[in-house]
């Protein structure tokens, strides 16, 4: 471990650790699997497509980096655990394990089929959960190990219109900071955990979106950035951009004055328009 030039925490070397990336063949996977990559970290692009994964990891093979794929579906339980086999019989357990994938289901509560809203939260909530689950043994035996959750600003705030994506990434958020203080109450703090709450990532999942006032779409290679550093850093909660901050707001204002403040910034009305995928 390294200390960085400025006063502050202590800032990891992340050279030669492992990472798994879940939907790590696009959008906020592949930047961070790019950016981990320039750390010198060794990635597994795991992702539900599985030939996606393969010409990505090759990708990033070209370009001189440590790289391999792996088909992983994060809602299927043998999926998971054959990945973790093949994992295991290739090389060394992981040190970083990154749950990234995620879907959205847009639109008026009752208009978006149950189903739409079931599969939202299976991937975002219960599949973060299930690959967790599935690594966690791995990463306690490393001697310096990572999560990271990828949540979103919406775990902190409501979101109209995308009701079911909120509920999963509330969940998210609190399966995170839970496990995170379960880790130093069992005397596992070498494993760290980091909830990465961005605001609307322009990734083409939430095309139609309207970001607040103040606030812009973040870009996925700004968040991948940001994210490293909070991983190297240690951070439990990954607030962007700046303006993420004020969901604090929530948690001392009144219920129906936050509520004032939520319709005048736009954020009732932000996911009104989702076109996305």
């Amino acid at each position: 471990m390294r200390r960085n030039s400025e006063a502050g925490p202590p800032v990891r070397d992340l050279g030669g650790k492992r990472a798994l990336i879940t939907g790590g063949a696009g959008g906020i996977g592949k930047a961070l699997a790019r950016e981990l990559a320039t750390k010198g970290v060794r990635i597994v692009v795991a992702d539900v497509d599985d030939t996606a994964a393969a010409t990505f990891a090759a990708t990033l093979a070209s370009a001189g980096h440590a790289a391999t794929a792996v088909g992983l579906d994060v809602t299927n339980g043998a999926s998971i655990t054959a990945a973790r086999a093949a994992l295991l019989e290739d090389s060394e357990p992981l040190d970083i394990l990154v749950n990234n994938a995620g879907v959205v289901a847009g639109g008026p509560f009752a208009e978006v089929s149950l189903a739409a809203h079931q599969r939202t939260t299976a991937v975002n909530l219960d599949g973060l959960m299930a690959v967790t689950h599935a690594f966690l043994p791995d990463l306690l035996a490393r001697p310096e190990a990572h999560i990271v959750n990828v949540v979103s600003a919406s775990a902190f705030i409501a979101l109209p219109f995308g009701t079911s994506y909120a509920a999963s990434k509330w969940g998210a958020l609190g399966f995170s900071e839970s496990l995170r203080h379960e880790l130093a109450a069992l005397g596992h703090q070498h494993v760290g955990v980091t909830a990465v709450c961005p605001a609307y990532v322009d990734t083409g999942m939430f095309a139609g979106a309207k970001a607040p006032p103040l606030t812009r779409f973040l870009t996925p290679e700004a968040l991948a950035a940001a994210t490293v550093r909070a991983v190297e850093r240690r951070t439990p909660v990954l607030r962007l951009p700046w303006t993420v901050q004020l969901s604090r707001l929530a948690s001392v204002l009144p219920t129906r004055g936050f509520d004032v403040i939520a319709r005048l910034l736009g954020i009732d009305t932000s996911m009104r328009h989702w076109r996305g995928r």
